[in-house]
């Protein structure tokens, strides 16, 4: 039909005769409506038309309802009007008015009418009745498709009025919860509406409980609504629910979105990834906190404080070096106390390592700042962020990886360098094809051997030798550059390069001889024979190449033929006829007699003792001649060193005749120990032969009292004197020798513990000797002849001296930094440790736990029975002195071993729970050994460990061995969970216990000396930092235990305080005024906000605080020595910085509330200043140079004060109460 048709078939219709006059003709058929006039004439027309008829608005909307009742001319009207030059709007946009029956068909030619509706109603210039509107479209909302409801929810915002957000957030609120289809729209459009902060809230929090049930897809756009809703007040708590809710804690979202969720694809990307047909969720949900981390800082603190693992490297990434550094300072702190695990880390790179691929660059940062942590937990976790970022990205990341690795192993930071090249180890055993790759940045540490440890350089060469022999075929160019620098290193003439050519060339032959096959075989014989003709020449270098190959044989079993390769007839050797008159002892298979011997030299530093005539005249105080003592030290280091070797090679044996035999052998070491020490005594400047050969000279480790120089080795006798000798041997009778040989009571002589670089090391197996026990056992040799073997005090001192300075030297918490005037690393001596890692000593001491427990329970029933016996005197007559030291000492041993041990920090991680749980149990057994079901949740494990230990503190018999308990007693606290406090009193208890009891040595006299004085202080800082009042116990021990002495005898103690004396006095006082300005310092600081209760509070605590601090001043008074003149002028000013920091503004505030307490807190600290004023001028005119150098910055504090005080009182309108006056110069006697 024509145009003219149409408008002719409704010739009565106001709505088609408005419009045709207003300059709109209608058309039918698909031929859109016309306008012939301006849009804007059009309305106003149209405007005047309908204001002007009688009938408005019902005729004119009656016939609108009519006309659009057919679909094709409703679908007309929807579309824009067609003008002869510009496009302009339906006229039905300036129609609706009122209300709008809508209508949900689609036409033919696929055009979505319901939408073309929406899109008219946003561009509506007035609504009559919003409310009505928004009602209806609601309703609309409940019956309609999910595809409608969407777009009908994103365009509220378009339609509505301001006035109407409130009330359509609420209707939108309620449909969030009923219909998780619609989450995205309706987000979309809450974010799009003005909301109250009240309303905002309440949304937020409904959308917080839907976020576990939501598809994964719409995951970003939730997690936006609700970071973008964050203000600054409510931002850690959001921030805190949306962790919990994502579980970002694991770094997996939670169970019921990853069915959801597909597998993300394995390619590797350059930036941070996109979204793919929604495969990429999660990294979208990265984008969204990134981009709020990025634009809002209360977002970004917040996440600083409800850490994720996610989060931190976003936060990495993102923002500026100031908040990287927080970002790695948290980081720290969450991995030291088990926040973040290693697990939660295997979590993420698995299931996210797409996502985390963007973050590559802050991943390999983050590791290289743990890896240089001095705390090993910390170190552990970079490592494994490495290992796996290496196996997780693409090959341009692990060899950025290695890079980084190498970078730490050329830095010349020994725990760095440890670290490092364990690490490369470790990704060559695991992932061979992918680190043959990248050799050639692994060869480049050779360029840095000279900063490398030897042991450092086994793991290198071993190592690169696992690279150039293994199964990848990617190694023939390294092992010829590695032929060509162990060839170079042997042919130096310099010991440090020769030992490295030795020490490269034995890992390398391990290598090779993982191939077995022929053609290997031969390279491995012509690589001995070349490091045993290069290394012939010196005795030093032969010996490190057979300790190497012993240690080569001894770890990985290779090559049976080898030691008979090494094994030439000229390795026996006929010592006879001997140079002196020989004799025969501490032989275990044959009786002891003279003789000619052939021994085959099984270890280089290893000969036989046959001059033992020698200690005939030390024991006669015959005169010996300097070489001549020197020459007996170096048989008795030589001799205990074979010992060492030999009690190595037969530890493992289980047969109760060898067990028997070295139990023997250590009977053998500790006797020569003794003997040594005697004769290290009368030998000043001795220098022992070497016995390790793995490093540089231990010169550096001797006795600074040595006067004389290192010797090279020993000098040679001439004829002359060597007959001499002889003869003077041969006139006296040997059966006096033997009698010496049995005696245990050596002469006091010099302490071994600076010798222990020139003795081999004992393996750890050897301390499975432990077990034997200290009772006697009787044993049948092969003869069936029973001889009783004992492990006596000695032999339990000697390996309880050797398992300590293992696990010290293992399991200590952070690496002692080596003193710079030292010669030696403090890792000589302990090569063979080393191979092993932290956590198999550790489960190899708790293997031995129970067996220590007993050797602990001996020694509390030793001194038991011992004080039973002499009702509770040590020093009664008839007692063992030596044997009460020697169980004195191992006593403080054992309590020693436990405290290294349990002090590991290893524990604290969660992949080594279940060893301490092991530890725990041990001890928890002994006390109740019915309880075999206690858990680790359970704090009975840790009460009955507590308790067990606790028991042994009535026999302690020295002052080191109770601050051993204690220290003890404190780490094992720290697995108390909630009762720490209930320990941390118990522990308070027991300290001031053993500060209340007089500590006598079996001698008889009064413990005394350095050591003593520095347990003593360290006992008395443990008891003031855990008491719950410190001021009230300084004034105890300065008001009531120090003026006991004042009266008293010279030696005398104080009653109440029995390790208080005049020796120990100063001790005391500086632990007080220590702990003193530490506390005052901790006193909160005041606030003019402060209620009157809490300023009264304060005020009595530096009340407390002042009186204290005057009476350990006027202390001076009768103890004027130096020392404690440093200590009063030190911490005095400290003091009084604290005061004037953190009292004065107190005072401030509190003068007109509280005058009285005001000033008499200020007239005891004006006598304590005057006091302090008195030091400075005695210190002047004594010229003290260590006096004088605190004086300046003491009298700068005290005018502050005066001008401080006077400030305070013009503050308060009582300035008339401060008058200044000249202070006199007195003595310390205010004289």
């Amino acid at each position: 039909p024509t145009k003219s048709s149409v408008q002719d078939s409704y010739p009565d219709s106001v709505f088609v005769q408005f419009l045709r006059e207003s300059g709109v003709t209608l058309t039918a058929g698909s031929t859109a409506n016309e306008i012939a006039v301006d849009q804007v004439i059009f309305q106003k027309r149209l405007q005047q038309q309908l204001r002007k008829h009688p009938r408005f608005p019902n005729e004119f909307i009656s016939a609108l309802e009519t006309y659009i009742e057919d679909p094709e001319r409703f679908r007309n009207c929807l579309l824009p009007c067609v003008p002869s030059s510009t496009s302009q709007h339906s006229p039905v946009t300036f129609l609706i008015t009122d209300g709008i029956v809508l209508c949900y068909s689609v036409s033919e030619d696929g055009l979505n009418v319901p939408r073309l509706i929406i899109n008219q109603l946003k561009w509506l210039d007035r609504i009559v009745d919003g409310k009505d509107l928004s009602s209806k479209l609601m309703q609309m909302v409940s019956v309609a498709p999910v595809e409608i409801q969407r777009d009908i929810i994103t365009s509220l915002p378009e339609i509505l009025e301001d006035s109407q957000h409130g009330d359509i957030a609420k209707e939108l609120n309620a449909l969030l919860q009923q219909n998780t289809q619609l989450p995205v729209p309706i987000l979309d459009a809450l974010s799009s509406l003005n909301l109250s902060s009240a309303l905002l809230s309440e949304v937020r929090d409904v959308v917080m409980g839907t976020l576990s049930a939501v598809q994964l897809e719409d995951l970003p756009v939730i997690v936006k609504f609700i970071l973008h809703s964050i203000s600054a007040s409510d931002a850690n708590e959001v921030v805190c629910d949306l962790r919990k809710k994502l579980e970002l804690e694991q770094c997996v979202l939670p169970a019921v979105l990853q069915a959801s969720q597909s597998r993300m694809k394995s390619k590797a990307m350059s930036g941070v990834p996109s979204c793919n047909n929604g495969q990429d969720s999660v990294a979208l949900v990265l984008e969204v906190i990134k981009s709020a981390i990025r634009f809002q800082k209360t977002i970004s603190e917040a996440w600083l404080k409800v850490v994720d693992l996610l989060v931190l490297f976003i936060l990495h990434s993102t923002n500026a070096n100031h908040s990287r550094r927080g970002a790695e300072r948290v980081l720290r702190v969450k991995v030291r106390k088990g926040l973040i695990q290693e697990n939660l880390l295997q979590k993420t790179f698995k299931g996210h390592a797409q996502v985390m691929r963007g973050y590559f660059p802050s991943i390999l940062a983050l590791a290289q700042g743990l890896l240089r942590s001095p705390d090993c937990c910390v170190v552990s976790f970079g490592g494994h962020m490495y290992k796996q970022a290496f196996t997780a990205f693409d090959s341009y990341c692990q060899q950025e990886v290695v890079g980084s690795l190498v970078t730490h192993a050329c830095s010349g930071v020994s725990g760095e360098v440890d670290v490092a090249l364990e690490l490369l180890c470790e990704l060559v055993s695991q992932k061979p094809a992918e680190m043959s790759q990248f050799t050639v940045f692994v060869k480049g540490i050779l360029d840095y051997m000279d900063n490398l440890t030897s042991q450092q350089i086994r793991r290198l060469f071993h190592l690169l030798s696992c690279l150039a022999f293994g199964q990848e075929q990617h190694g023939g160019h390294i092992q010829d550059d590695m032929h060509i620098v162990i060839r170079k290193q042997l042919s130096s003439t310099v010991p440090k390069y020769k030992r490295i050519g030795i020490i490269g060339a034995v890992m390398m032959v391990g290598s090779m001889g993982a191939c077995r096959y022929s053609l290997c075989w031969c390279f491995v014989m012509a690589l001995l024979e070349l490091v045993r003709s290069c290394s012939e020449s010196s005795p030093e270098a032969a010996a490190l190449y057979y300790d190497e190959l012993a240690n080569l044989l001894w770890l990985f079993h290779l090559f049976v033929s080898i030691p008979h390769f090494l094994m030439t007839p000229n390795m026996c050797v006929s010592l006879s006829p001997f140079v002196f008159p020989a004799y025969v002892m501490h032989n275990l298979d044959e009786d002891e007699s003279q003789g000619g011997i052939a021994i085959n030299l099984l270890i280089v530093s290893s000969q036989i003792l046959y001059t033992w005539n020698f200690f005939f005249f030390f024991h006669h105080n015959f005169s010996l001649s300097k070489a001549e003592r020197e020459f007996l030290c170096s048989l008795l280091f030589y001799t205990i060193n074979w010992f060492r070797e030999t009690v190595n090679a037969f530890c493992k044996q289980n047969d109760p005749e060898m067990k028997m035999k070295v139990v023997t052998r250590i009977q053998n070491i500790t006797y020569l120990q003794s003997l040594l020490q005697t004769c290290l005594a009368a030998t000043p400047g001795y220098t022992p032969p070497q016995a390790n050969f793995d490093g540089e000279s231990a010169e550096g480790m001797i006795p600074s009292s040595s006067s004389a120089l290192p010797k090279k080795g020993k000098k040679g006798k001439s004829a002359g004197e060597i007959s001499k000798l002889v003869c003077a041997v041969d006139r006296v009778s040997l059966s006096l020798f033997n009698e010496k040989e049995k005696e245990k009571d050596a002469k006091s002589g010099v302490s071994l513990s600076s010798y222990w670089p020139f003795f081999r090391e004992l393996d750890v197996e050897v301390l499975s000797v432990l077990q034997c026990g200290l009772l006697s056992r009787t044993l049948l040799d092969t003869e069936l002849h029973s001889k009783e073997v004992q492990l006596g005090p000695a032999e339990l001192l000697f390996l309880l001296e050797d398992m300590w300075r293992k696990l010290d030297f293992s399991l200590a918490s952070a690496p002692a930094k080596k003193a710079p005037f030292l010669k030696t690393d403090r890792a000589v001596g302990f090569a063979h440790l080393q191979q092993k890692n932290a956590k198999e000593i550790a489960t190899y001491c708790i293997e031995l736990l129970p067996t220590l427990c007993t050797h602990l329970e001996n020694c509390h029933n030793h001194f038991q029975t011992l004080l039973s016996e002499h009702q509770g005197v040590v020093d009664a007559p008839g007692v063992d002195v030596k044997e009460q030291q020697l169980m004195c000492s191992a006593y403080q041993l054992l309590l020693q071993v436990l405290h290294t041990t349990f002090s590991w920090a290893g524990f604290s991680g969660p992949e080594h729970r279940a060893l301490l749980k092991s530890a725990l149990g041990v001890l928890a057994g002994r006390l109740k050994e019915d309880e075999t079901d206690l858990t680790l949740d359970q704090l009975s494990r840790w009460e009955h460990a507590f308790e067990y230990l606790q028991n042994f503190r009535s026999t302690v018999p020295s002052l080191n061995t109770a601050l051993c308990l204690i220290q003890l007693l404190i780490v094992l606290s720290q697995y108390g969970g909630s009762n720490h406090r209930t320990y941390r009193e118990q522990i308070t208890t027991l300290t001031k216990r053993f500060l209340c009891q007089e500590w006598v040595t079996a001698s008889g006299e009064k413990e005394r000396g350095n050591k003593y004085n520095d347990a003593l202080q360290t006992l008395l800082s443990i008891y003031l930092e855990h008491t719950d009042d410190v001021l009230k116990a300084v004034e105890e021990i300065a008001g009531e235990g120090v003026p006991e002495l004042l009266n008293a005898a010279k030696d005398a103690n104080s009653r109440s305080w029995p390790t208080l004396n005049r020796h120990t006095f100063l001790v005391y006082y500086k632990s007080m005024m220590a702990v003193l300005e530490r506390a005052v310092r901790k006193i909160p600081p005041s606030k003019q906000t402060d209620n009157q209760e809490v300023q009264s509070e304060k005020l009595l605590t530096w009340n407390l605080a002042v009186r204290d601090f005057h009476i350990l001043i006027n202390l001076v008074k009768m103890f004027d020595s130096r020392p404690v003149l440093t200590v009063c002028l030190k911490y005095g000013r400290l003091f009084l910085e604290s005061f004037l920091k953190l009292g004065m503004p107190l005072l401030d505030y509190s003068f007109k509330k509280h005058k009285e307490d005001v000033q008499s807190l200020l007239k005891t600290f004006q006598l304590s200043t005057r006091q302090l004023h008195h030091m400075c001028g005695h210190s002047k005119i004594r010229q003290d140079t260590g006096l004088t150098n605190h004086v300046p910055a003491l009298k700068k504090n005290l005018e502050q004060f005066v001008y401080r005080v006077k400030a305070m009182l013009t503050l308060n309108h009582c300035q008339e109460a401060f008058w200044l006056g000249n202070l006199k110069n007195r003595d310390l006697k205010v004289r």
